[in-house]
């Protein structure tokens, strides 16, 4: 991902909601999953960590970018952002290529 693209990713970001939001559990298999399914449908989105969460952000955020083969857009403070394109080209919303 260019710098380009992680910068446009990051704007359209700013204007969505956390949808989901990680505790002290961690990393479930049924919280990825459900991460999974998300990203499948809206290829954007943001995931609030709760103080209650010991675990490292960034590091949450890498084994669940490669758990959902996604990509990391940002983690800022408590918030942390996946992006993954679908897999059918015609059902894509967001395009990346200007």
């Amino acid at each position: 991902m260019t710098s380009k693209e992680r910068s446009r990713l990051k704007g359209l970001a700013m204007n969505i909601d956390p949808i989901f939001q990680l505790g002290k559990e961690s990393l479930t298999p049924e919280f990825t999953k459900a991460v999974d399914e998300a990203l499948e449908k809206r290829e954007l989105i943001k995931i609030n960590v709760l103080k209650n969460c010991d675990d490292d952000r960034n590091q949450l955020a890498e084994v669940l970018a490669e758990r959902t083969h996604s990509q990391v857009v940002q983690v800022v403070g408590r918030k942390i952002v996946l992006f993954r394109f679908q897999k059918d080209p015609k059902k894509r919303k967001i395009e990346l290529s200007e």
